[in-house]
């Protein structure tokens, strides 16, 4: 049974807090950060130390330690918390020098994303279309198949998926109001007519179509609450063994985040089919899925093998135009 939080209590306590404010007044939610920082206040209260000075690189290695992480990734997501913070602490004179002094583990595999196929897709809303209802969802056929087409058709986080409210879907305007999301941020995202009918239909079988306000979740539990982030995750495992899908060499199954994936690399496909320079509109594209910079969008675009192929013909195409003006 976890223990009842009761706020930061070490002698770090204030400085905690404070880290936490400046980062969220910049628009981060930092609730990852906020869990790391809270177990560091537990471990030093644990630990009955009463004073700044005596938060040695050798405790912060016991911490770390205490704290199990197997994967690179994750035991250098909390390495990465704390050194963030103590950083801080010293860039406000709070510290004088930060007592983390290990390094972050060296990664030993990059996961490559599952990049759905249309067709792969398609398998996708079917079978999430059948789902029968259970005791705490109603319509969750075409809840599900809604949600996964907004994820696969409009490269949506799933927690933007998941706070969806009707008041949200301007169908005249064609247009998703996405509100404060990631960095705090908010934005409109255009849909097709496709799009368009699919949530019309939803929200003609919504189980609270009789009463439905513009801040009623769009997918919505029998209590009216939304179907949470976690379950959206939980139902998309659950139902990709029926998806017959071939898993390449260098790839795990898929998440439901690679749904997110698969759209900006499509994106980025369909560019190249078209003849349109990739540099000209990555800005547009990072706009479009919320990123703050085009860098953090070059993160979604997978070179897969039809990708490469479209980007080799381009630079072949470029460099016999180069070839032809060299002087012989």
């Amino acid at each position: 049974m976890s223990r009842l939080w009761t706020g930061f209590r070490s002698v770090f306590a204030d400085g905690m807090r404070a880290f936490l404010a400046y980062k969220r007044a910049l628009g981060r939610h930092y609730r990852a950060e906020e869990s790391a920082l809270r177990l560091l206040d537990r471990f030093l209260v644990e630990r009955r130390v009463s004073a700044v000075d005596d938060v040695t690189p050798s405790l912060i290695d016991d911490f770390l330690v205490s704290r199990p992480r197997p994967a690179p990734r994750s035991y250098n997501h909390l390495h990465g918390s704390l050194v963030r913070f103590f950083d801080w602490m010293i860039h406000q004179e709070r510290l004088q020098r930060s007592p983390v002094r290990s390094k972050p583990r060296r990664g030993t595999r990059v996961r490559l994303p599952f990049l759905l196929d249309p067709a792969a897709a398609r398998r996708l809303f079917d079978v999430a279309g059948r789902l029968p209802d259970n005791r705490s969802t109603t319509c969750r056929g075409s809840s599900f198949r809604t949600i996964f087409t907004l994820l696969y058709g409009l490269g949506l986080r799933v927690g933007e998926v998941s706070r969806l409210r009707v008041g949200d879907i301007d169908v005249t305007r064609q247009v998703l109001h996405i509100r404060n999301t990631k960095f705090a941020k908010s934005r409109l995202v255009p849909f097709g007519p496709r799009i368009g009918a699919l949530l019309t239909t939803h929200l003609a079988q919504h189980p609270h179509r009789q009463s439905l306000s513009a801040e009623v979740p769009v997918f919505s539990r029998r209590n009216g609450r939304p179907i949470s982030a976690t379950t959206i995750s939980l139902t998309f495992h659950q139902l990709v063994p029926q998806l017959d899908l071939a898993i390449p060499d260098g790839a795990v199954g898929p998440r439901v985040h690679d749904l997110r994936h698969a759209f900006a690399t499509r994106t980025l496909l369909r560019w190249y089919r078209n003849g349109i320079d990739p540099r000209s509109r990555l800005s547009s594209l990072a706009t479009f899925l919320g990123h703050v910079d085009p860098a953090s969008t070059a993160v979604y675009l997978t070179m897969t093998p039809e990708l490469l192929s479209h980007a080799n013909e381009r630079f072949r195409t470029w460099a016999e135009l180069v070839l032809e003006e060299v002087p012989r």
